[in-house]
């Protein structure tokens, strides 16, 4: 099949050449269901050898897709017509950074902005597993506005240890640009010409060597044949930099060019938070030393071998006697970000009873190393780590799975009469030694002590510096009453279950818990969350639940105003009950203030933004909540609808389908096969929705509906079984005007809203859904949005 403008590949008419070379053509294309343009990305038929080649593609590049960040550019679609492989993508606007280089070096200021933009960008993906694998300075696109849009992550092709051979003497065309494979070469890192798999650290590597471009103008290893560039890269001193480089710069880009990847930068944050550090001063402005070990030689410094001292003790991660921390902050010099998570502690006390109490301790954990000390340590979140219960998982399995972690802290309880047993351990994942571990033994009353003297043993192991703030709050700690905190455990673990049985259970708990400790913070944080649950379930209604979900809230503030959980409780309340937004925003920011690992105010934190209508901030809010917890399934189903509001709704689609049981993943993909035209998809994610009201009757009407008159027929008759089922029970009425609209009934569907106003309905504040589309122009949707006091 050829192509030409005018021609039509799917749902894709093609409008102009872009760009072409041995492995492909990229077109500017329009998307006729969506009203964009695109970049269409065609690889002919043979392009990939092989059909397990081009099967990988499509499943890395469909990985890639799930990617969403400022600095990324968005893939929408990957699909395969008449023998073509396509990837439809975001049209970037903008010059390469190749392009920009031919003018020469770049001012230091911008190569900070850009190097920062870039290492994000990395984290983003590494983050959630995904490596380039082709990152150059031709991949990189710098826009009219001066931000960067990394492009071809999914799309890099792996390259046989037949084919690097080849490369080394021959031009080989690469899979995913105009021009040769001598391009790539030069931004390939030793592992992989010596024929290895690349990781996140071989993309540090070519991160390297596009910053050592834009301060030089030219790359650090020549060659004029492929056999020369790849010996250089392999054997040759590290070239200098210019003068004109400030030795903390130069410290970054050297140790992202490491010829051995454990020296390396070992993920894409760690990288990013070296070069804020440069750019925010905060890297030693004072001591202009320029790193360079693999050569022994430090330069710039009159005290030479004290510096070397310093930084070996800094980079090598020695600590002897608190030396590392001590002079690095008489350097100051930035430490990277420590990525830790916490690995379910085992219950040894042989009663499956006790399983509470081992992963409410697990949960505690992660509580409390989170707030411990965010400018330095960042903590995995407990949803993501419950998977990993079995002890016989490696921790470098689990660091994979995670996208990087540096160390895993884990352990066993066990419980006897009123005693408790504790051992901890911490992992190094780099080489998988136990660097740190003890036991405790305390009556159950002090299990609180134990937790903030793990804290600490973990942090002196780290050699967090602890702010006067974070020491008080491990020293602020009082006795807990056993059968509370046993009653709270058992009760929140139950909460995250969300189904209506549970919540009754977890409610009996934590009532059960006041009832021993009536100051028990977290007791009445769990109670907000069981009523709040109940009203946006429609299990109670919003005139019985709210205003005992906004009573346990402010009854936990009071409490505990240091109790990141408790505020944010309380701004979720604030949000969608009590619809007070001016009063939510302050609760949101105080809870990540408080605990800024604590996913799931993120999570709830990108619904408000978008609520409010910013998007961008929202995307940054729930990009962070993945980023903690990548395996959490309320942030991806958060995330689902987040992708709804940008409009974004192929990616939504498959955002929801990693969180195939959660309601809220169901509505995001009703809503995104519904904009789409996919009805049968839609028309079964609102079924799958809907069955929270626990029976088959908004289904069978659908089903009767559609075989009489299709898919609008079947959404009229399933939002008229709707209405009868709540002259008798309680029913979000959001959801039936949610159906009107699919039915294109626009009249009812606004009828059904003006009531969900007067029902207090928690779906209401959701107004800016592109589902509301057809309502936008009418004056009752616009005086509705007004009395729910969103922006216009």
């Amino acid at each position: 099949m050829s192509l030409a403008a005018g021609s039509r590949i799917g749902p894709y008419e093609v409008k102009s050449l872009l760009g072409a070379g041995g492995m492909g053509q990229v077109w500017r294309a329009h998307d006729t269901r969506l009203q964009r343009d695109v970049a269409l990305k065609v690889l002919p038929a043979g392009t990939l050898g092989d059909e397990m080649a081009r099967a990988r593609l499509v499943r890395e590049a469909r990985l890639a897709s799930q990617l969403n960040h400022p600095h990324i550019c968005t893939i929408y679609e990957v699909g395969e017509t008449d023998g073509q492989t396509f990837v439809a993508m975001e049209l970037v606007e903008g010059q390469a950074l190749s392009a920009r280089l031919a003018e020469g070096p770049l001012p230091i200021e911008q190569v900070l902005r850009y190097g920062q933009q870039m290492a994000d960008a990395l984290a983003h993906a590494h983050g959630r597993g995904v490596v380039h694998r082709d990152f150059k300075s031709l991949n990189v696109m710098v826009t009219p506005e001066g931000q960067v849009k990394v492009l071809d992550f999914g799309l890099a092709k792996r390259l046989t240890g037949e084919e690097l051979a080849d490369a080394t003497t021959v031009q080989r065309h690469s899979l995913t640009e105009p021009g040769t494979l001598a391009g790539t070469l030069a931004y390939m890192a030793p592992e992989q010409l010596r024929g290895q798999p690349a990781d996140a650290r071989s993309d540090i590597w070519a991160l390297g060597v596009v910053l050592y471009e834009l301060v030089s103008g030219q790359r650090p290893f020549q060659g004029q044949t492929g056999f020369e560039l790849s010996s250089a890269i392999l054997s040759r001193p590290l070239p200098p930099l210019p003068s004109s480089v400030p030795g903390p710069l130069a410290g970054v880009i050297d140790r992202c060019l490491a010829r051995d990847p454990g020296e390396r930068f070992q993920q894409g944050t760690e990288a990013s938070a070296a070069l804020e550090a440069v750019a925010s001063g905060q890297a030693g402005t004072a001591w202009r030393v320029e790193i360079r070990r693999r050569r022994g030689l430090l330069l710039g410094s009159a005290a030479s071998a004290l510096a070397l001292l310093v930084i070996a003790a800094v980079l090598l991660g020695l600590n002897v006697g608190g030396l590392r921390s001590r002079l690095a902050d008489a350097l100051g010099v930035q430490a990277r970000v420590i990525r830790l998570a916490v690995r379910p502690f085992d219950n040894l006390s042989g009663d499956a009873e006790q399983e509470h109490l081992a992963d409410g301790f697990t949960q505690e954990m992660t509580t409390q190393l989170g707030r411990l000390h965010p400018a330095r340590l960042e903590v995995v979140g407990r949803n993501s780590m419950a998977r990993y219960k079995n002890p016989e998982t490696p921790p470098d399995q689990i660091a994979r799975e995670l996208g990087g972690v540096d160390y895993i802290l884990g352990g066993s309880l066990q419980w006897e009469g009123d005693q408790i047993r504790i051992h901890a351990e911490l992992i190094r994942v780099a080489d998988q030694t136990q660097v740190w571990t003890e036991a405790y033994q305390r009556e159950l009353s002090g299990i609180l002590t134990i937790q903030r003297e793990v804290a600490r043993g973990v942090a002196g192991q780290l050699a967090l510096q602890l702010l006067p703030a974070e020491e008080a709050q491990l020293a602020d700690v009082r006795a807990v009453n056993p059968e509370a905190y046993e009653a709270y455990l058992k009760g929140i673990l139950r909460y995250y279950r969300l189904t209506p049985a549970d919540l009754d259970v977890a409610l009996k708990y934590f009532e059960l818990a006041l009832e021993k400790d009536p100051k028990y913070a977290l007791a009445y944080v769990g109670i907000s969350l069981v009523w709040a649950g109940r009203s946006q379930m429609a299990i109670a209604l919003p005139s019985e639940a709210v205003p005992k979900a906004k009573a346990a809230a402010l009854k936990a503030v009071d409490l505990d105003d240091n109790l990141a959980e408790a505020h944010a409780a309380l701004a979720a309340v604030w949000t969608w009950h009590e619809w007070n937004l001016s009063a939510a925003e302050p609760e949101f920011k105080r809870a990540v203030s408080l605990n800024p690992s604590y996913p799931d105010a993120y999570a709830y934190y990108s619904h408000y933004l978008n609520i409010m209508g910013r998007p961008k901030e929202a995307m940054a809010a729930i990009d962070r909540a993945l980023a903690l917890d990548p395996l959490n399934t309320l942030s991806r189903s958060f995330y689902a609808i987040d992708l709804v509001f940008a409009g974004r709704y192929d990616e939504a689609i498959a955002a929801a389908r990693q969180a195939p049981d959660n309601r809220v993943a169901q509505s995001a993909a009703w809503s995104a096969y519904s904009r789409k035209g996919m009805d049968k998809e839609a028309a079964e994610a609102a079924k799958n929705y809907l069955r929270l009201y626990g029976d088959r009757a908004v289904d069978d009407a659908y089903d009767r509906g559609h075989a009489q008159g299709g898919y609008k027929e079947g959404m009229k008759r399933a939002a008229e079984a709707l209405v009868a089922r709540s002259r008798t029970t309680s029913v979000l009425p959001s959801d039936i005007a949610l159906l009107y609209l699919g039915a294109r009934e626009t009249a009812s569907a606004m009828d059904w809203l003006e009531k969900a106003f007067d029902y207090r309905d928690p779906n209401l504040p959701y107004l800016r859904l592109p589902a509301y589309d057809p309502l936008r122009s009418d004056p009752r949707f616009q005086s509705l949005a007004r009395r729910l006091g969103l922006p216009q």
